[in-house]
């Protein structure tokens, strides 16, 4: 069949509708910033103002997505128990899909999205290891038969739960394996680092952190694949894994390190110290310290911008995202008036806490 070329103003409209049809994004990029106490706030990354809030129902809003082509955010919302899942084009949440109790680190990957949720969680933070509130907490799980924390997987296109990987007490920081066929959790009230298979949710391997310190939180693969960094938040140091999952290194932080992050090119990598109030710069060769960078109170995750030149950390207790330039980590600005922000991520996506490209 003979094919006719529209006219020029026909392709004009043509391309008007389907810019109307694409969520607004900035030229630099747009970050969604999940608020606590709040809802996702948007943020203009080529002016860093906030522009926008995109409404999910309440819940408090912790772990977020967006998915390889921008079309959807998907936030864990914790009193709810649920993903809800936005379409960017409308801002608005199109599906909410049940997952557990205390839903919150979230990993988006293809169709699907990961989710950690604790049903045994009593909320906030476990007591202190080894205090008469853990031995007594330790305790009651037992008595009531208490059941660990679990890996949601969702067919985001199906908009259903699928499956569930079973974690330790209190499963947090979810990574994936260099090849996708594994995933790495941070076991926060076990004190462990497991490792399953994705398929059969077999589990392969346990590492116990406690010769390191208590309290595992983040967890992030080197961009070559053949490494593994995990924080331990009351121990102040970082586990390094091979490809293997076998601890190789540990290293020295600050005050209870956090959210973990390499840069693109995994020559550095960067942590949050969630009471340090400070993110920590170490060289991703050799771990050595390089650089320390003030930023805000309890600032727990962080993402670079698409085109690596700032870092933008979601600071929780001082209600703001700090603005930092990546090369100098001089602060740029402060964005006020946020609701106490967990997570943060950007799209187009960027290498962060809680995101790869």
């Amino acid at each position: 069949m003979k094919r006719h070329p529209l006219p020029p103003s026909r392709l004009l409209l043509a391309a008007c509708g389907l810019a109307l049809a694409l969520p607004a994004i900035a030229a630099g990029g747009v970050a969604y910033v999940s608020n606590q106490k709040g809802n996702v706030t948007t943020i203009d990354l080529d002016t860093f103002e906030t522009v926008g809030e995109i409404d999910i129902g309440g819940g408090a809003p912790r772990g977020l997505g967006v998915t390889a082509d921008g079309k959807l955010l998907v936030v864990a919302s914790r009193d709810k128990g649920d993903l809800a899942v936005i379409e960017l084009a409308s801002r608005k949440v199109v599906r909410r899909i049940p997952i557990g109790k205390n839903p919150e680190f979230v990993r988006v990957r293809g169709n699907q999205a990961f989710v950690s949720f604790e049903p045994a969680s009593a909320g906030g933070p476990p007591p202190k290891p080894g205090s008469t509130e853990a031995a007594e907490l330790k305790q009651k799980r037992v008595e009531d038969k208490e059941q660990p924390a679990r890996i949601a997987m969702v067919d985001l296109a199906a908009g259903r739960k699928t499956a569930e990987i079973t974690g330790g007490m209190e499963t947090e920081g979810i990574e994936f394996s260099a090849d996708g066929s594994k995933i790495i959790v941070t076991n926060e009230d076990d004190n462990t680092l497991t490792v399953h298979d994705i398929a059969s949710g077999k589990l392969l391997k346990t590492i116990d952190t406690r010769p390191y310190g208590t309290r595992p939180r983040g967890i992030k693969m080197a961009p070559d694949g053949k490494s593994y960094v995990a924080t331990i938040e009351f121990g102040n140091k970082l586990v390094v894994l091979d490809a293997g999952f076998a601890v190789v290194k540990v290293v020295a932080t600050g005050d209870t390190p956090y959210g973990v992050a390499f840069d693109r090119g995994g020559s550095r990598l960067y942590v949050a110290l969630a009471k340090g109030k400070t993110l920590q710069v170490f060289d991703a060769a050799s771990f050595a310290r390089i650089a320390e960078y003030p930023i805000g109170e309890r600032c727990w995750h962080f993402s670079f911008t698409p085109d690596d030149k700032h870092i933008l950390v979601a600071c929780g207790r001082s209600d703001d995202v700090v603005v930092l330039d990546a090369a100098s980590g001089k602060i740029v600005k402060r964005i006020a008036d946020k609701q106490m922000p967990w997570g943060i991520v950007t799209y187009p996506k960027s290498f962060g806490s809680l995101d790869t490209p």
